[in-house]
C-alpha cells in the first residue's frame, strides 16, 4: 500500500466495496500490491505545482476555463487518482483573501466563462462553504457555468440534501460533474442523490474512467452507460487513465479502449454515448482517442 496515498474510505464507500468487486478495486490496493515506478509518468504531469498555477489555488490549462482547489480531502482515496500525489501539497483556497485573489484573476481575464470547483472534493466541506464559492463566481457576469465536481454522487449519495441541491440550483449557473466507473456503483441511494438535482434544474455529467478489471470489456462500459441514462446522468467523457505516476495497473491498452468504444457506439445512441479521450500534457484540447 502507498504510504503516500493511504487508503481511505468513508462507510457508504466500504459498504458498496463489499457488495461490489469493481468497486472494491478502487478502494483497496491489492495485498500484493507495490508502488509503480511507472517509468517517464510524473506525480504532476500537468503542472498544477508549477506553469498551470496561476494564483493560489486557482490552476488553467485552457483558455475559457479554471480549476479552484476548494480542498484537499475526499470522501474515499480512489486507487486511480490524478491527484494522488498532490493532495498533501496542493494550494486550496480557504481564507477570504484567498478567493478575492482568484476572483480577481477570473475579473481580469474575460475569456474565462467556466469555472470548476475542485480539489479533493468540494461536497466534504459544509454547505456554507460550498456556497461561498459557487456563489463567488456565479455572481460574475462573465461567468456562464459553475462545475461543482465531486465524486459524492458515487461515494457519498446521502451528502446531497435537498437543502443542498436547492442551494445549487439557484444562480441557475451550476452544472454537477461526478464519476462513476461501473454499473453497480448506480444504487439506489446514488440515483436518489442525482434525481434531488436534476428535479430541481442542475445538469449531472459523469466523466468516467476507463479501468482495467473494471469497466474494460465493450458489455460492462455498456451496462454502465444505459445505467446512468436511465438514471438521467449524461455521460460526458471517458478518460484514458491520465499519464500518472502509481495508476499503471489500470491502464487500458489503446487498442482496446478503440474497440470497447467501437462496441457501444454499435449499440447506443448519441444522447448515452460519451466521448472516449485521454488528456495529454500540453494538448490543447481533451484528445479523441480515434485520433492517437
Amino acid at each position: 500500500m502507498s504510504s503516500e496515498f493511504p487508503e481511505y474510505a468513508c462507510p457508504y464507500s466500504r459498504l458498496l466495496a463489499e457488495a461490489s468487486t469493481k468497486f472494491r478495486l478502487q478502494v483497496y490496493d491489492l495485498e500484493d500490491f507495490v508502488e509503480e515506478a511507472d517509468d517517464g509518468y510524473s506525480v504532476d504531469p500537468f503542472g498544477e505545482l508549477d506553469h498551470a498555477s496561476k494564483c493560489y489555488g486557482l490552476k488553467q490549462r485552457f483558455p475559457d476555463r479554471v480549476l479552484i482547489m476548494t480542498s484537499d480531502k475526499c470522501f474515499m482515496n480512489c486507487r486511480h487518482c490524478t491527484r494522488r500525489g498532490l493532495l498533501g501539497k496542493a494550494q486550496v483556497v480557504k481564507s477570504e483573501a484567498e478567493l478575492a485573489s482568484c476572483v480577481d484573476y477570473v475579473s481580469s481575464h474575460a475569456e474565462v466563462r467556466d469555472v470548476l470547483l475542485s480539489g479533493g472534493d468540494i461536497l466534504t466541506l459544509n454547505d456554507e462553504e460550498v456556497m461561498r464559492f459557487v456563489d463567488a463566481f456565479a455572481r460574475l457576469d462573465q461567468i456562464d457555468i459553475v462545475r461543482v465536481c465531486t465524486r459524492a454522487l458515487c461515494t457519498n449519495p446521502g451528502r446531497v440534501t435537498d437543502k443542498l441541491a436547492e442551494a445549487l440550483a439557484r444562480s441557475k449557473k451550476v452544472w454537477v460533474n461526478t464519476q462513476f466507473n461501473c454499473a453497480d456503483e448506480l444504487t439506489i441511494e446514488a440515483k436518489t442523490a442525482a434525481a434531488k438535482l436534476i428535479d430541481r434544474g442542475v445538469p449531472v455529467s459523469c466523466q468516467s474512467v476507463l479501468l482495467k478489471g473494471v469497466n474494460d470489456t465493450g458489455e460492462e462500459m455498456l451496462a454502465l452507460l444505459r445505467a446512468l441514462s436511465a438514471a438521467r446522468i449524461r455521460p460526458y467523457y471517458v478518460f484514458q487513465c491520465d499519464p500518472v505516476k502509481g495508476i499503471g495497473r489500470f491502464r487500458v491498452d489503446l487498442e482496446k479502449a478503440k474497440e470497447i468504444e467501437c462496441y457501444c457506439a454499435e449499440r447506443i445512441g448519441g444522447l448515452a454515448l460519451p466521448k472516449f479521450v485521454a488528456d495529454l500534457p500540453g494538448a490543447k484540447r481533451k484528445t479523441p482517442i480515434e485520433l492517437l
